[in-house]
């Protein structure tokens, strides 16, 4: 008998991938998004699209539903919606950071809470999509950093309270992939004392995008962080180097040379605000 996966954020990206991924292997899949219109040529008859957005409780609460009456259970949730929100933390506005947590970890925590029931009753696995932002920071991304090391706290202890029910956790963190800085799941916010470094970050993001592998590697990460039946806890898909120098370097040191990179020196308060003047 097929077993099925429901995976929210699904319209394009990582998610799309994961989908086709689990489809291939021959999984039912609810391939799920705000609209729910999306369409899989290729996948007619294994793919379902439920509406879901993660911030509103009723349709995730519709999309289970809906899923669970086609298929007749869920073995496998993919937590991988989320966007990114990027800028000095200084010109950021209340309201979008709160938004920020609400889709990346609130919404996370919503649906996992909604799934757990069915998951109950016969085991499964969740994995959720972290992120290398999860394990270390670069400037301009306080409010995504925060919500990935969020979401990170979130799973770990998460596995303690589900292992009685042979629940498993885990935790994809992803590096870069092409396409997403610059898409629709990044939104940024400014502040003119931060004008140049921010200008420099972001170009140094667009030339670095280019040359970014796309989301069909971390999408197979997912699927064997889902499917190898172990009690590994992380997998890093994608990540460069950037894990492995934030390990080996003391913090002065990683410190400077990011700072470096961007032209942001210890100085005065005019120093960095001058920059890119």
């Amino acid at each position: 008998m097929a077993r099925t996966v429901l995976i929210t954020g699904s319209s394009s990206g990582i998610g799309r991938a994961t989908a086709e991924v689990f489809a291939r292997a021959g999984w039912n899949v609810a391939a799920t998004s705000r609209r729910g219109e999306l369409t899989f040529p290729r996948m007619a008859g294994k793919v379902v699209t439920p509406r879901l957005d993660v911030t509103d409780e009723q349709t995730i609460g519709g999309a289970v539903e809906q899923v669970v009456a086609q298929f007749g259970a869920i073995d496998v949730l993919v937590n991988n919606a989320g966007y990114g929100l990027n800028g000095p933390l200084e010109g950021i506005a209340p309201e979008q950071l709160e938004h920020q947590f609400h889709t990346n970890v609130f919404g996370l925590a919503a649906v996992t809470r909604l799934v757990l029931p069915v998951l109950r009753e016969r085991g499964g696995t969740i994995v959720n999509v972290s992120s290398i932002g999860g394990r270390l920071a670069f400037p301009f991304g306080c409010a995504y950093h925060a919500t990935k090391f969020a979401v990170e706290g979130l799973s770990e202890s998460l596995r303690f309270e589900l292992l009685p029910f042979g629940i498993q956790v885990k935790l994809v963190e992803p590096g870069g992939t092409r396409t997403d800085f610059l898409s629709r799941s990044q939104q940024w916010a400014s502040h003119p004392a931060y004008e140049g470094p921010l200008r420099r970050f972001q170009e140094m993001a667009r030339q670095l995008d280019d040359r970014l592998p796309g989301p069909e590697g971390v999408a197979k990460v997912i699927y064997r962080a889902a499917t190898d039946g172990s009690s590994r806890l992380r997998y890093p898909a994608q990540p460069g180097p950037y894990l492995l120098l934030r390990g080996l370097l003391p913090d002065g040191l990683w410190q400077r040379l990011v700072g470096v990179a961007l032209g942001m020196h210890a100085g005065s308060p005019r120093t960095v605000a001058d920059q890119g003047r």
